[in-house]
Protein backbone atom coordinates (compact mmCIF):
# COMPACT_ATOMS: atom_id res chain seq x y z
CA UNK A 1 0.00 0.00 0.00
CA UNK A 2 1.38 3.38 -1.02
CA UNK A 3 0.18 6.91 -0.39
CA UNK A 4 0.45 9.19 -3.38
CA UNK A 5 2.12 12.49 -2.41
CA UNK A 6 0.41 15.86 -2.30
CA UNK A 7 -3.16 14.61 -1.93
CA UNK A 8 -2.22 12.52 1.09
CA UNK A 9 -0.75 15.61 2.72
CA UNK A 10 -3.53 17.93 1.71
CA UNK A 11 -6.54 15.63 2.09
CA UNK A 12 -7.39 16.72 5.60
CA UNK A 13 -7.16 20.41 4.71
CA UNK A 14 -9.27 19.85 1.60
CA UNK A 15 -11.84 18.02 3.68
CA UNK A 16 -12.22 20.98 6.02
CA UNK A 17 -12.61 23.49 3.21
CA UNK A 18 -15.02 21.24 1.33
CA UNK A 19 -17.25 20.90 4.36
CA UNK A 20 -17.38 24.67 4.55
CA UNK A 21 -18.04 24.98 0.81
CA UNK A 22 -19.93 21.82 -0.22
CA UNK A 23 -21.20 23.21 -3.52
CA UNK A 24 -17.67 24.05 -4.61
CA UNK A 25 -16.50 20.59 -3.62
CA UNK A 26 -19.25 18.99 -5.68
CA UNK A 27 -18.01 20.86 -8.74
CA UNK A 28 -14.37 19.97 -8.20
CA UNK A 29 -14.25 17.06 -10.66
CA UNK A 30 -12.33 17.97 -13.81
CA UNK A 31 -14.35 15.73 -16.12
CA UNK A 32 -17.74 14.03 -16.13
CA UNK A 33 -17.54 10.63 -14.45
CA UNK A 34 -19.43 7.48 -15.33
CA UNK A 35 -19.59 5.37 -12.18
CA UNK A 36 -20.84 1.81 -12.05
CA UNK A 37 -24.52 1.49 -11.12
CA UNK A 38 -25.37 -1.21 -8.56
CA UNK A 39 -28.91 -2.43 -7.91
CA UNK A 40 -29.39 -2.24 -4.12
CA UNK A 41 -30.80 -5.53 -2.79
CA UNK A 42 -31.61 -6.10 -6.44
CA UNK A 43 -33.74 -3.47 -8.16
CA UNK A 44 -35.61 -3.03 -4.89
CA UNK A 45 -37.76 -0.12 -6.05
CA UNK A 46 -39.41 -2.50 -8.52
CA UNK A 47 -39.50 -5.88 -6.76
CA UNK A 48 -39.25 -7.14 -3.17
CA UNK A 49 -35.71 -6.65 -1.90
CA UNK A 50 -33.17 -9.48 -1.83
CA UNK A 51 -35.42 -11.84 -3.78
CA UNK A 52 -34.80 -13.55 -7.09
CA UNK A 53 -37.50 -11.30 -8.55
CA UNK A 54 -35.38 -8.27 -7.62
CA UNK A 55 -32.37 -9.78 -9.40
CA UNK A 56 -34.51 -10.29 -12.50
CA UNK A 57 -35.86 -6.75 -12.23
CA UNK A 58 -32.30 -5.42 -12.33
CA UNK A 59 -31.56 -7.64 -15.31
CA UNK A 60 -34.66 -6.35 -17.11
CA UNK A 61 -33.31 -2.81 -16.61
CA UNK A 62 -29.96 -3.80 -18.08
CA UNK A 63 -28.11 -3.39 -14.77
CA UNK A 64 -25.13 -5.72 -14.51
CA UNK A 65 -24.32 -5.33 -10.80
CA UNK A 66 -26.59 -6.36 -7.91
CA UNK A 67 -26.04 -6.02 -4.17
CA UNK A 68 -27.34 -8.41 -1.52
CA UNK A 69 -27.07 -9.32 2.18
CA UNK A 70 -26.03 -12.70 3.59
CA UNK A 71 -27.05 -14.12 7.00
CA UNK A 72 -27.22 -17.57 8.62
CA UNK A 73 -30.18 -19.61 9.80
CA UNK A 74 -30.52 -21.56 13.04
CA UNK A 75 -29.45 -24.76 11.28
CA UNK A 76 -26.42 -23.17 9.63
CA UNK A 77 -27.68 -22.34 6.13
CA UNK A 78 -26.89 -19.06 4.38
CA UNK A 79 -29.85 -16.98 3.23
CA UNK A 80 -30.34 -13.59 1.59
CA UNK A 81 -31.99 -11.14 4.00
CA UNK A 82 -31.21 -7.56 4.95
CA UNK A 83 -32.74 -7.15 8.41
CA UNK A 84 -31.56 -9.41 11.21
CA UNK A 85 -35.27 -10.00 11.86
CA UNK A 86 -37.82 -11.42 9.42
CA UNK A 87 -40.97 -9.48 10.19
CA UNK A 88 -40.54 -6.40 7.96
CA UNK A 89 -40.31 -8.27 4.66
CA UNK A 90 -42.14 -11.57 5.30
CA UNK A 91 -45.33 -12.88 6.89
CA UNK A 92 -43.44 -14.49 9.77
CA UNK A 93 -45.66 -12.83 12.38
CA UNK A 94 -48.71 -14.59 10.92
CA UNK A 95 -47.07 -18.00 10.55
CA UNK A 96 -45.10 -17.93 13.79
CA UNK A 97 -46.91 -15.46 16.10
CA UNK A 98 -45.21 -16.76 19.25
CA UNK A 99 -41.62 -16.49 18.00
CA UNK A 100 -40.93 -12.77 18.50
CA UNK A 101 -38.59 -10.98 17.83
CA UNK A 102 -38.38 -13.24 14.74
CA UNK A 103 -34.60 -13.20 14.33
CA UNK A 104 -33.16 -14.88 11.25
CA UNK A 105 -30.81 -16.85 13.49
CA UNK A 106 -33.75 -18.33 15.44
CA UNK A 107 -35.39 -20.02 12.43
CA UNK A 108 -34.37 -23.06 10.42
CA UNK A 109 -34.10 -22.89 6.66
CA UNK A 110 -37.23 -25.05 6.32
CA UNK A 111 -39.18 -22.57 8.44
CA UNK A 112 -37.86 -19.57 6.52
CA UNK A 113 -38.73 -21.26 3.23
CA UNK A 114 -42.39 -21.30 4.32
CA UNK A 115 -42.47 -17.50 4.48
CA UNK A 116 -43.97 -15.21 1.85
CA UNK A 117 -41.29 -12.62 1.09
CA UNK A 118 -43.20 -10.83 -1.68
CA UNK A 119 -46.75 -9.95 -0.67
CA UNK A 120 -45.66 -7.04 1.52
CA UNK A 121 -44.34 -5.38 -1.63
CA UNK A 122 -47.23 -6.14 -3.98
CA UNK A 123 -49.85 -8.75 -4.73
CA UNK A 124 -48.14 -9.89 -7.93
CA UNK A 125 -45.11 -10.97 -5.88
CA UNK A 126 -47.15 -13.17 -3.52
CA UNK A 127 -45.32 -16.38 -2.78
CA UNK A 128 -41.84 -15.04 -3.50
CA UNK A 129 -39.44 -16.86 -1.19
CA UNK A 130 -36.33 -15.95 0.77
CA UNK A 131 -33.51 -17.36 -1.37
CA UNK A 132 -30.53 -19.31 -0.13
CA UNK A 133 -27.12 -18.02 -1.12
CA UNK A 134 -26.81 -20.89 -3.61
CA UNK A 135 -30.14 -20.02 -5.24
CA UNK A 136 -29.17 -16.37 -5.42
CA UNK A 137 -25.81 -17.14 -7.02
CA UNK A 138 -27.51 -19.39 -9.56
CA UNK A 139 -29.87 -16.58 -10.56
CA UNK A 140 -27.09 -13.99 -10.85
CA UNK A 141 -25.08 -16.45 -12.92
CA UNK A 142 -28.03 -17.24 -15.20
CA UNK A 143 -28.48 -13.50 -15.82
CA UNK A 144 -24.75 -13.00 -16.43
CA UNK A 145 -24.69 -10.38 -13.68
CA UNK A 146 -22.08 -9.43 -11.09
CA UNK A 147 -22.34 -9.42 -7.31
CA UNK A 148 -21.58 -6.93 -4.55
CA UNK A 149 -22.17 -9.14 -1.51
CA UNK A 150 -22.58 -7.82 2.01
CA UNK A 151 -21.90 -9.95 5.06
CA UNK A 152 -24.68 -8.65 7.31
CA UNK A 153 -24.02 -8.38 11.05
CA UNK A 154 -21.18 -10.94 10.94
CA UNK A 155 -20.67 -10.58 14.68
CA UNK A 156 -23.90 -12.60 15.07
CA UNK A 157 -22.60 -15.44 12.91
CA UNK A 158 -19.08 -16.56 13.88
CA UNK A 159 -17.24 -18.07 10.94
CA UNK A 160 -19.63 -16.73 8.31
CA UNK A 161 -16.70 -15.43 6.27
CA UNK A 162 -15.19 -18.87 5.68
CA UNK A 163 -18.63 -20.45 5.20
CA UNK A 164 -19.58 -17.86 2.58
CA UNK A 165 -16.30 -18.35 0.75
CA UNK A 166 -16.90 -22.10 0.76
CA UNK A 167 -20.31 -21.66 -0.88
CA UNK A 168 -18.84 -19.24 -3.41
CA UNK A 169 -16.14 -21.77 -4.24
CA UNK A 170 -18.64 -24.62 -4.62
CA UNK A 171 -20.78 -22.46 -6.91
CA UNK A 172 -17.84 -21.56 -9.14
CA UNK A 173 -17.61 -17.95 -7.98
CA UNK A 174 -13.99 -18.09 -6.83
CA UNK A 175 -12.43 -18.94 -10.16
CA UNK A 176 -10.11 -16.42 -11.77
CA UNK A 177 -12.77 -14.78 -13.94
CA UNK A 178 -15.31 -14.24 -11.16
CA UNK A 179 -12.71 -12.99 -8.69
CA UNK A 180 -11.23 -10.58 -11.20
CA UNK A 181 -14.42 -9.21 -12.74
CA UNK A 182 -17.65 -10.25 -11.04
CA UNK A 183 -17.38 -10.35 -7.23
CA UNK A 184 -16.88 -7.91 -4.36
CA UNK A 185 -17.44 -8.77 -0.67
CA UNK A 186 -18.20 -5.93 1.73
CA UNK A 187 -19.26 -5.38 5.33
CA UNK A 188 -19.76 -2.70 7.96
CA UNK A 189 -17.45 -4.81 10.13
CA UNK A 190 -13.77 -4.06 9.59
CA UNK A 191 -12.72 -7.33 11.30
CA UNK A 192 -14.98 -9.26 8.91
CA UNK A 193 -13.52 -7.55 5.84
CA UNK A 194 -10.04 -8.20 7.19
CA UNK A 195 -10.91 -11.89 7.70
CA UNK A 196 -12.13 -12.26 4.11
CA UNK A 197 -8.93 -10.65 2.87
CA UNK A 198 -6.85 -13.01 5.03
CA UNK A 199 -8.71 -16.11 3.87
CA UNK A 200 -8.80 -15.16 0.19
CA UNK A 201 -6.34 -12.34 -0.55
CA UNK A 202 -7.33 -12.42 -4.22
CA UNK A 203 -10.98 -11.48 -3.55
CA UNK A 204 -11.91 -7.82 -3.88
CA UNK A 205 -13.32 -6.35 -0.66
CA UNK A 206 -15.08 -3.21 0.50
CA UNK A 207 -15.58 -1.52 3.86
CA UNK A 208 -18.98 0.05 4.43
CA UNK A 209 -18.62 3.35 6.25
CA UNK A 210 -16.84 6.69 6.26
CA UNK A 211 -13.53 6.39 8.11
CA UNK A 212 -11.64 9.52 9.01
CA UNK A 213 -9.07 10.53 6.41
CA UNK A 214 -6.30 9.94 8.93
CA UNK A 215 -7.45 6.32 9.38
CA UNK A 216 -7.71 5.45 5.70
CA UNK A 217 -4.18 3.95 5.40
CA UNK A 218 -5.11 1.31 7.99
CA UNK A 219 -8.16 0.25 5.98
CA UNK A 220 -6.20 0.28 2.73
CA UNK A 221 -4.09 -2.59 4.07
CA UNK A 222 -7.01 -5.05 3.82
CA UNK A 223 -9.67 -3.55 1.56
CA UNK A 224 -10.07 -2.29 -2.00
CA UNK A 225 -13.05 -0.01 -1.48
CA UNK A 226 -14.35 2.52 1.02
CA UNK A 227 -18.14 2.51 0.60
CA UNK A 228 -19.84 5.37 2.48
CA UNK A 229 -23.32 6.83 2.64
CA UNK A 230 -23.61 9.59 0.05
CA UNK A 231 -24.76 11.92 2.82
CA UNK A 232 -21.34 11.69 4.49
CA UNK A 233 -19.00 12.55 1.61
CA UNK A 234 -17.76 15.40 -0.55
CA UNK A 235 -15.31 15.65 -3.45
CA UNK A 236 -12.34 16.19 -1.15
CA UNK A 237 -13.09 13.02 0.82
CA UNK A 238 -13.48 10.96 -2.36
CA UNK A 239 -10.18 12.35 -3.65
CA UNK A 240 -8.43 11.50 -0.38
CA UNK A 241 -9.67 7.91 -0.57
CA UNK A 242 -8.64 7.47 -4.20
CA UNK A 243 -5.14 8.78 -3.52
CA UNK A 244 -4.41 5.61 -1.55
CA UNK A 245 -3.56 2.23 -3.00
CA UNK A 246 -5.68 -0.55 -1.55
CA UNK A 247 -4.98 -4.16 -0.71
CA UNK A 248 -4.36 -5.12 -4.35
CA UNK A 249 -2.05 -2.22 -5.13
CA UNK A 250 -4.65 -0.24 -7.08
CA UNK A 251 -6.28 3.06 -6.07
CA UNK A 252 -9.04 2.61 -3.51
CA UNK A 253 -12.52 2.82 -4.99
CA UNK A 254 -15.62 4.50 -3.60
CA UNK A 255 -19.06 2.90 -3.99
CA UNK A 256 -21.59 5.19 -2.31
CA UNK A 257 -25.12 4.36 -1.09
CA UNK A 258 -28.13 4.68 -1.30
CA UNK A 259 -28.75 7.24 -4.07
CA UNK A 260 -32.24 7.06 -5.52
CA UNK A 261 -32.69 10.28 -7.50
CA UNK A 262 -31.05 11.92 -10.49
CA UNK A 263 -29.71 15.15 -8.94
CA UNK A 264 -27.88 13.37 -6.12
CA UNK A 265 -26.58 10.76 -8.57
CA UNK A 266 -25.10 13.48 -10.76
CA UNK A 267 -23.66 15.22 -7.70
CA UNK A 268 -21.79 12.16 -6.39
CA UNK A 269 -20.69 11.24 -9.92
CA UNK A 270 -19.04 14.64 -10.19
CA UNK A 271 -17.26 13.97 -6.91
CA UNK A 272 -15.53 11.08 -8.67
CA UNK A 273 -17.11 8.05 -6.99
CA UNK A 274 -16.46 4.69 -8.63
CA UNK A 275 -19.92 3.26 -8.09
CA UNK A 276 -23.43 4.28 -7.03
CA UNK A 277 -25.67 1.84 -5.17
CA UNK A 278 -29.37 2.50 -5.75
CA UNK A 279 -32.87 1.10 -5.33
CA UNK A 280 -33.60 2.85 -8.65
CA UNK A 281 -30.54 1.93 -10.70
CA UNK A 282 -32.11 2.95 -13.98
CA UNK A 283 -32.87 6.45 -12.68
CA UNK A 284 -29.28 6.85 -11.48
CA UNK A 285 -27.74 5.42 -14.65
CA UNK A 286 -29.84 7.56 -16.96
CA UNK A 287 -29.27 10.75 -14.96
CA UNK A 288 -25.51 10.31 -14.90
CA UNK A 289 -25.40 9.37 -18.57
CA UNK A 290 -27.49 12.39 -19.47
CA UNK A 291 -25.27 14.74 -17.49
CA UNK A 292 -22.17 13.24 -19.07
CA UNK A 293 -23.58 13.74 -22.56
CA UNK A 294 -24.37 17.39 -21.78
CA UNK A 295 -20.87 18.02 -20.44
CA UNK A 296 -18.89 16.08 -23.06
CA UNK A 297 -18.12 17.71 -26.43
CA UNK A 298 -19.86 15.93 -29.30
CA UNK A 299 -16.49 15.07 -30.89
CA UNK A 300 -15.50 13.14 -27.75
CA UNK A 301 -18.78 11.33 -27.24
CA UNK A 302 -18.79 7.57 -27.59
CA UNK A 303 -21.54 5.12 -28.37
CA UNK A 304 -22.16 3.31 -25.08
CA UNK A 305 -24.64 0.53 -24.42
CA UNK A 306 -27.19 0.72 -21.64
CA UNK A 307 -25.75 -2.21 -19.68
CA UNK A 308 -22.66 -1.55 -17.57
CA UNK A 309 -20.19 -4.42 -17.51
CA UNK A 310 -17.31 -2.78 -15.62
CA UNK A 311 -16.61 -3.18 -12.14
CA UNK A 312 -27.00 -1.47 1.89
CA UNK A 313 -29.97 -0.63 3.69
CA UNK A 314 -29.17 2.75 4.93
CA UNK A 315 -27.28 2.37 8.18
CA UNK A 316 -25.23 4.65 10.35
CA UNK A 317 -21.78 5.11 8.74
CA UNK A 318 -18.99 3.43 10.65
CA UNK A 319 -15.67 5.15 11.14
CA UNK A 320 -14.01 3.08 13.85
CA UNK A 321 -11.56 0.48 12.61
CA UNK A 322 -13.03 -2.10 14.98
CA UNK A 323 -16.27 -2.10 12.98
CA UNK A 324 -19.73 -1.07 14.06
Amino acid sequence: MHIRPLAALSGAFLGISALLLPSAAAQAADHPHRPITVAHRGASAYAPENTLAAVDAADDLGVAWVENDVQRTKDGELVIMHDTTLNRTTDVEQLFPDRAPWKVADFTLAEIKRLDAGSWFGARFAGERVPTLEEYLDKVSANHQNLLMELKAPELYPGIESQTLQVLREEGWLNRHHVKHRLIIQSFSAPSVRTVHHLRPDVKTGFLGTPAVADLPEYAAFTDQINPSYRTINAAYVAAVKELDGAHGKPLEVFTWTVNDGPNAVSVARMGVTGIISNNPDVVRDAVAGAAREETPATEATDEGTREETPAAVQEPVGALAGR
